[in-house]
């Protein structure tokens, strides 16, 4: 009903948008993703919760040929180590030992058999990795080694919150941090012409033949999602719900403040 009333396909910014803003970030991060894919190693991919880190990758990852690389997302991180592995090796469609030594040999022996009988590279992507167990970090770089260390067969990318890569800079993770590739943070869209440029396209891509803020409007959204596509578009969707009731076609800068308060 909110949707039709507006005219729109999706709600800008939610989780319905299929075209992601770009003014670079994007470009760069697409670029450094095809490098993991063509020399298989780890990426580390951070930023503030709401910044858009796995809807990025879930855009690029969508592009992949099924064929060639096997695409593997784990978001449950607050589980011990063995629980990880153990996912991983579900997702690789085995069963999975019972003892860690086991689980690893077996695990490894099927990314080889898939490396090598038919060419398919798993790329795994952990999300929310800065509730890793520290046991984890310091197991990981056993865990990709194979053939004495002379083939890299599995792409890997940390996503998670900026204090990860202060975690992991730290002496104990060194060995990780010494097979990390690519390290990339996204930042919020603070500046007020780029966040005007996202809202602008956001509306546009769902529907609407023009943004239904005003200036002081987006003004608004700007400062109370601190530039982050994920609370802006959780603001928008508020707006959009109680503007409908009132029979309005745009968002008043009174309906905005009202949407940002009662999301507080």
């Amino acid at each position: 009903m909110v949707l039709q009333h507006f005219g729109l396909t999706h709600y800008p910014l939610g989780k319905g948008t299929t075209e992601l803003w770009d003014d670079g970030a994007l470009a760069r991060l697409g670029e450094r993703f095809a490098w993991l894919l063509h020399s298989p190693g780890v990426g580390l991919l951070t930023g503030e919760a709401g910044v858009g880190k796995t809807a990025a990758l879930r855009a690029l990852t969508q592009a992949l040929n099924p064929h060639r690389y096997q695409v593997i997302y784990l978001a449950e991180t607050d589980f011990g180590r063995l629980d990880l592995y153990r996912s991983l090796a579900l997702a690789l469609g085995l069963e999975g030992a019972y003892r860690r030594a086991a689980l690893w040999r077996q695990i490894k022996a099927h990314i080889e058999a898939l490396a090598d009988g038919k060419n398919v590279t798993p790329l795994w992507i952990i999300d929310e990795a800065h509730n890793l167990p520290a046991a984890f970090f310091r197991d990981l770089p056993a865990f990709l080694n194979f053939a004495f260390d002379s083939r890299d067969l599995m792409s890997l990318w940390l996503v998670g919150h900026p204090a990860l890569e202060h975690t992991l800079d730290r002496a104990p993770y060194a060995a990780l941090a010494s097979r990390i590739q690519v390290r990339l943070r996204l930042r919020p869209i603070s500046e007020r012409e780029r966040f005007h440029s996202l809202v602008t396209q956001a509306f546009k891509h769902a529907g609407a033949e023009h943004t239904l803020l005003s200036d002081s409007g987006l003004e608004l959204l700007r400062q109370a999602s601190r530039g982050l596509p994920r609370y802006a578009g959780r603001i928008l969707k508020t707006s959009l719900q109680l503007a409908v009731p009132k029979g309005l076609n745009h968002l008043p800068d009174e309906v905005i403040q009202q949407a940002i308060e009662e999301l507080r």
